[in-house]
């Protein structure tokens, strides 16, 4: 599930203006001393999720003070989607937090203009994380993020609502996309009043539909090599499931992907079928009251290349401003590597990075989140790699993407001449 920003004129003017402040004298990364950390520090501490993650992160916030009492870490927390405007402008006013979650699409886009701290400058102890999966969160030699966990893209189906549809759940390693779309149509033609399947179009549905098609979104080099062919057949299925009524009419379509994850139709029992991340399995079914399945993604069976992979669920990075490198790298140790944090966190973050934590808190997880580690390993030997890392500028995709979309969907725009225009704004939002 993508929650896509909306404010794009904001974010392209803030990340602009954090560049300018970035590229002064004095300050790339690493080049402001920690200052003396021999009394008290507060660290601040910035993330995004929903009440379950805030929670569980508090907790783990108040166990590392408990043990660090000259610590003081403040949180500051929000939803995906003003979180990264609000990081962009503090960022520019040289006010970023100390400690800051950040997503793969971000990662380049902040890592090039120095505004993280090259993490290999600090002691930290990642031996737990393969490394492979450690170098996810490098930029040119640099690990300015470092791995909290991975997840990948998936189905979840809601066994109520389709039981109460009479539709039986699908064979996922032979079903087709137009499978999905006629068990939508049953579903939403049941009588139940639950709307069959979700319509996806965030930046991970565009990469497996292009895997799947034989195609790419971006080469090794971070070059848009996307054909127009591939986006005009991933905007007509779109537009096929929400027209055949297989998933909701446009409206509603926009409004589900603007919100919050405990408002979306899936989690209030609305929907079927949906896309989301193998991790947020634990929200979406608390949210529902009810035992999601996570389901292998439509057309594997059928694609050119399967398009599951592992995603770095998201990265810790460490201002390059921070004035307080020591006790960031304490906690950054604490995040990573203690057991306490992994009881807590769980599968929050995504099946945790550092595999002896992972092993750890196995034996220990509720239903939802041994799902989701047993489904992940269940598809270890298709899943194919991880794309390459999203360029620096290409963190508009979500907005464009969302902007087209709205338009095709609206009927303002065809998918044919769509394709050419999104190519081509895309390509332009990239620094070379």
């Amino acid at each position: 599930m993508t929650y896509p920003p909306t404010r794009r004129s904001i974010l392209q003017l803030s990340v602009a203006a954090a560049a300018s402040a970035l590229v002064l004298p004095g300050c790339g990364t690493g080049s402001n001393p920690a200052d003396d950390e021999s009394g008290p520090v507060t660290l601040r501490f910035s993330w995004w999720g929903g009440d379950a993650r805030q929670k569980a992160t508090q907790k783990v916030i108040d166990a590392f003070s408990a043990e660090n009492p000259d610590i003081t870490v403040v949180g500051e927390y929000g939803d995906w989607n003003g979180y990264w405007d609000k990081l962009a402008t503090q960022v520019a006013a040289n006010d970023a937090p100390d400690i800051i979650q950040m997503d793969e699409k971000y990662v380049r886009e902040y890592g090039d203009r120095g505004a993280l701290l090259d993490l290999k400058k600090l002691s930290l102890d990642t031996s737990g994380i393969d490394r492979d999966t450690l170098k996810s969160g490098e930029v040119d030699g640099e690990l300015v993020g470092l791995v909290t966990g991975v997840a990948t893209f998936c189905i979840a189906a809601n066994p109520a609502v389709l039981e109460k549809a009479g539709v039986a759940m699908p064979d996922d390693t032979t079903w087709s996309w137009e499978d999905y779309k006629e068990i939508g149509r049953k579903i939403s033609a049941s009588g139940t009043g639950a709307t069959g399947v979700g319509v996806g179009y965030g930046d991970q549905d565009l990469y497996i539909w292009a895997r799947q098609h034989g195609d790419r979104l971006y080469d090794d080099d971070g070059n848009v090599v996307i054909k127009p062919e591939t986006l005009v057949s991933f905007w007509e299925n779109i537009k096929e499931l929400s027209e055949s009524g297989a998933a909701p009419k446009p409206s509603a379509i926009i409004e589900n992907a603007a919100a919050s994850l405990n408002q979306t139709a899936l989690a209030k029992n609305e929907m079927g079928l949906a896309g989301i991340f193998s991790t947020q399995l634990t929200a979406f079914s608390s949210a529902s009251g009810q035992q999601l399945k996570l389901l292998r993604l439509p057309g594997e069976s059928q694609a050119k290349e399967q398009g599951a992979y592992y995603k770095a669920s998201m990265f810790w990075a460490v201002s390059s401003r921070t004035r307080h490198q020591k006790a960031a790298e304490k906690f950054l140790n604490y995040l990573t590597n203690s057991q306490a944090a992994g009881d807590v966190m769980l599968t929050e973050r995504g099946i945790p990075a550092n595999t002896k934590v992972r092993e750890a808190i196995t034996p220990k997880l509720g239903a939802t989140d041994k799902a989701a580690i047993d489904f992940t390993d269940a598809i270890a030997d298709e899943v194919r790699p991880a794309p390459p890392i999203t360029p620096a500028g290409g963190s508009t995709i979500l907005e464009i993407l969302s902007r087209y979309t709205s338009d095709i969907l609206f009927d303002r725009t065809t998918p044919k001449k769509a394709a050419q225009p999104f190519i081509d704004e895309l390509n332009s939002s990239l620094r070379k």
